[in-house]
């Protein structure tokens, strides 16, 4: 009988060098997210760790490349996030119910995604992101994502009345739905006590009427 050999255990090194790359990515976000880019200093994350600054420049080659792994990871984590809500959609129903289905669950992530989202906001808007462009290649690339994935919601909820229809449809709505959701997030930041839930139930409202007035136009 042919035997089977065990993998040989991971070298202790490798371990704590996984643990202590983790945890700089996740006192960046922490940081990041709060202080902007700009206003994170090496010094503010050696103390967030505890970690020496020697491995900070082990793992990453600059504060730049830092925050480009910062934002990949999380985008990562939120599509994933995003995938994983949307599971098993309806498939009746009309299309203003299948919008908030689809909205009520990606409030659902907008709120475990918090951290990720403030930070990509602030460096969209401070343009923050254009002193690291491996960074900003990476916010580009995630508003891109974000922007084909809400036409993907907008499409499938329409989809009932034709597939030419809802991709007009996804298409005129997809910059309108994330630049509501944006809206959404910034009030949730804003305006305590109000659940995310009825921001995403306006949001599907206001473009269920405008897909709708888009069809009476076809």
């Amino acid at each position: 009988m042919d035997t089977i050999e065990t993998p040989a255990p991971e070298p202790r090194s490798n371990r704590r060098g996984r643990r202590s790359r983790q945890e700089i990515l996740d006192a960046a976000a922490r940081v990041m997210s709060l202080r902007g880019y700009a206003g994170t200093s090496m010094s503010a994350l050696v103390k967030e760790t505890g970690l020496p600054k020697s491995a900070f420049y082990h793992h990453f080659s600059s504060k730049a490349g830092l925050l480009s792994a910062v934002m990949e990871q999380g985008a990562h984590h939120f599509f994933a996030a995003m995938r994983d809500a949307h599971r098993d959609p309806p498939q009746d129903g009309t299309p203003r119910e299948r919008l908030h289905w689809y909205l009520r669950r990606t409030g659902e992530v907008m709120e475990d995604g918090e951290e990720f989202l403030r930070l990509l906001l602030v460096l969209v808007m401070s343009r923050e992101a254009a002193e690291a462009p491996e960074a900003l290649q990476t916010v580009i690339a995630v508003r891109d994502e974000g922007r084909a994935y809400m036409a993907h919601m907008i499409r499938s909820s329409f989809q009932s009345v034709g597939e030419e229809t809802a991709d007009k449809i996804a298409e005129t709505l997809a910059p309108f739905g994330m630049a509501g959701y944006d809206g959404a997030f910034v009030a949730l930041q804003s305006e305590g006590g109000r659940p995310v839930s009825a921001w995403m139930d306006q949001l599907a409202d206001s473009m269920a009427a405008l897909g709708e007035a888009i069809i009476a136009d076809t």
